[in-house]
């Protein structure tokens, strides 16, 4: 018998796709928080991710393009408990028609600072499944700051709280998306040059490491660095911060783009980008490296390297 379960069925509303009418990065992680919600329920752990939730770690593969219109659910289950102290679960974002999985989601909480009892994990333990999705890659962290730039402030507002009162996953993932646009606008890839080249970027990774929990009015700051540049694919890092007194950290998240090839077809004006101005293809596709690649047309990338730790 499985242990995997449904907790989240719906489908892609028109209104949360980006231009190129694929569902919006920050709206998978707002599902993701309904699931989680399901499941804790499901395991007798209610609340579990209310008050700001522990801390924890949350890596995302994009295998597909999700559309408007499509059909999808989301399938969790625990894969592991260690001694109360962390639990590991898995959620799969499954196209309703066709079962494909289109995105993986891979989190670890850190419980050390209310451990589970031992009849809750034993609980648990009986509960544990396979995951049958991509392992996480272990990548070197940013040595410092150097090289970040800011790339979003405001404040929390009404529409980005969860049921927890606490900063949404969603909306936080779709300030980072926007964060994306200003960085790429500060290496010289704006609209003019995306659209002249029909280049851009596709999400096909993302990692969110949080510490901490913003609340309604609390401003925030979001600086981005780039730790690592390809022929084809960067990697950008975002810190979200309480810019107030101590500049407490309470989110970072690396995330890895592949820039389509110059050969994509040509989209007409207005139509090459998500919302976080990346114009894209399916995150499936997998572009070319060579002399024309963005590393060799958009110099103004290596300015915004940060230094990273070995």
């Amino acid at each position: 018998m499985t242990q995997w379960i449904e907790t989240y069925r719906g489908a892609v509303p028109p209104w949360q796709c980006d231009v190129t009418e694929h569902f919006t990065v920050g709206y998978y992680f707002d599902r993701l928080e309904e699931a989680e919600a399901n499941l804790a329920d499901a395991l007798g752990l209610p609340g579990l991710a209310r008050d700001g939730g522990p801390r924890r770690a949350v890596d995302a593969r994009f295998a597909r393009e999700l559309r408007a219109g499509a059909c999808f659910h989301i399938e969790s289950a625990v894969l592991a408990v260690d001694a109360g102290n962390a639990l590991r679960l898995g959620h799969r974002v499954v196209d309703s028609v066709s079962g494909e999985v289109a995105t993986w989601f891979d989190e670890r909480w850190d419980l050390s600072a209310a451990p589970l009892t031992p009849e809750q994990t034993r609980g648990l333990d009986a509960r544990r499944a396979v995951w049958n999705g991509p392992e996480s890659e272990q990548r070197a962290e940013p040595a410092g700051t150097g090289g970040f730039i800011p790339t979003a402030r405001g404040r929390i507002k009404h529409a980005d709280i969860d049921a927890g009162g606490c900063f949404a996953l969603g909306a936080m993932i779709l300030r980072f998306s926007n964060a994306s646009g200003q960085v790429a606008a500060a290496m010289g890839m704006d609209t003019g040059y995306m659209q002249r080249n029909r280049r851009g970027f596709s999400t096909f990774e993302l990692t969110l490491r949080s510490a901490g929990a913003l609340r309604l009015d609390d401003p925030y700051l979001i600086e981005t660095g780039v730790g690592h540049i390809g022929n084809s694919s960067l990697r950008m890092i975002h810190r979200l911060t309480d810019p107030r007194g101590g500049r407490r950290r309470f989110a970072r998240v690396p995330r890895n783009f592949l820039s389509p090839p110059s050969e994509a077809p040509r989209r007409p004006p207005g139509r090459s980008g998500d919302g976080a101005g990346h114009p894209r293809r399916s995150r499936t596709s997998r572009p070319r490296a060579g002399p024309g690649s963005a590393k060799a047309e958009v110099p103004g990338m290596t300015a915004l390297l940060c230094p990273i730790s070995e």
